[in-house]
């Protein structure tokens, strides 16, 4: 969701409450950003999401009892990620993680260790609909569908779901996939960014830029 009239609202959640301090203290220096609850367990996160409706939950990965991932899939089936966008937090850019948290529909995939700057650039950007990934998990992410799409070639149930896009929505997918904000390619194709949004997602029923961005990749040449 776009930031509007308000304050972007964030839900923090992670099973550290230094962290929490630490991320609630950074994102509260900031007029346009507003932390409205935080959780140390997926359950919990969970509950404040139905509550609350947030903007932006930033989830730890690793959390005990119900964690991120799984957290991440319950707001996936309830349709919420249309509503709350997800950034995954995490100390370590394991591939498996990265994966399946994108293949979900997270919005992005921050380590700990992100900079002030990163951090805050990827709540707004998230809240605007826009992904964010810390530049190592980029590196991964890239280097891991390049090695994928050398090894196999694309599945026909992914080239039959582009069957019914126009040149544009076309175009669209593929600079999703080049790795473009929404901004970026409105400028490119000098259409709106609601343009950009709506143009992909209404036909293939995508839930994030994550999930657009891996099937670009996955039906390229």
């Amino acid at each position: 969701m776009p930031p509007g009239d308000g304050p972007v609202s964030v839900v923090i959640a992670d099973d550290e409450s230094v962290v929490r301090d630490g991320l609630r203290a950074i994102l509260e220096t900031q007029d346009d950003i507003a932390v409205t609850g935080t959780a140390g367990d997926g359950d919990h996160a969970l509950r404040l999401c139905r509550d609350l409706r947030p903007d932006v939950l930033l989830l730890d990965v690793r959390m005990p009892g119900h964690d991120g991932l799984w957290t991440l899939g319950r707001l996936a089936r309830a349709g919420a990620l249309d509503r709350t966008r997800v950034l995954m937090l995490t100390t370590f850019d394991l591939d498996e993680y990265i994966d399946e948290a994108l293949t979900q529909g997270a919005s992005g995939f921050l380590l700990k260790s992100s900079s002030y700057e990163e951090l805050l650039a990827a709540v707004r950007a998230a809240a605007g609909g826009d992904g964010a990934l810390s530049p190592s998990v980029a590196r991964r992410v890239i280097d891991g569908y390049a090695a994928h799409r050398r090894a196999r070639r694309a599945d026909p149930a992914d080239l039959a779901r582009l069957h019914d896009l126009t040149p544009r929505e076309h175009d669209v997918l593929h600079l999703i996939g080049d790795g473009l904000s929404n901004s970026e390619i409105a400028e490119r194709l000098v259409v709106s960014e609601h343009t950009v949004k709506s143009h992909v997602s209404r036909k293939l029923g995508l839930r994030s830029r994550g999930q657009a961005a891996a099937l670009s990749r996955r039906t390229r040449p």
